[in-house]
């Protein structure tokens, strides 16, 4: 079995970092599929805490989520990701998920020495909808 479809079979909690109140933002949208899939998705945005999303109280950071994280998930620029990294090692996830276009080294450092799995440049939603959908194409295709 794949790194990526084990992940998405074994673990259900997820804390989104950098999820928007905007409905149009990808970050947004893959959390809606998320839940929409069985996922228990936590969003993360310190200028949204205490505010709600797709139903979901906003935290701060993924430290002050009281429940258990699988995943931590950053739709958020590469250069911030090693101080999430740090948080999720502190808060015991499984996994750290870099969404597309993202990517740090001494986080992958950081995460494997923790026996943590780490994910760089992928979508949470595309590998989903790829291992368990069957569904490869990320966009409609326009017909003529």
């Amino acid at each position: 079995m794949s790194q990526i479809k084990d992940i998405l079979t074994k673990y259900k909690t997820i804390a989104m970092v950098g999820v928007s109140n905007d409905q149009t933002k990808p970050s947004t949208i893959v959390m809606k599929y998320m839940q929409k899939y069985g996922y228990k998705v936590y969003p993360v945005n310190p200028s949204a805490k205490g505010q709600k999303i797709l139903g979901e109280e906003v935290y701060a950071k993924i430290t002050d989520i009281e429940d258990n994280v699988d995943i931590v998930d950053i739709f958020r620029p590469s250069k911030e990701v090693l101080g999430i990294a740090e948080d999720a090692v502190k808060i015991g996830a499984k996994v750290l998920w870099l969404q597309l276009g993202i990517r740090d080294e001494n986080a992958r450092e950081l995460v494997e020495q923790n026996h943590m799995e780490y994910v760089e440049n992928k979508c949470t939603k595309m590998e989903y909808q790829k291992y368990f959908l069957k569904v490869r194409q990320a966009f409609p295709v326009l017909s003529d």
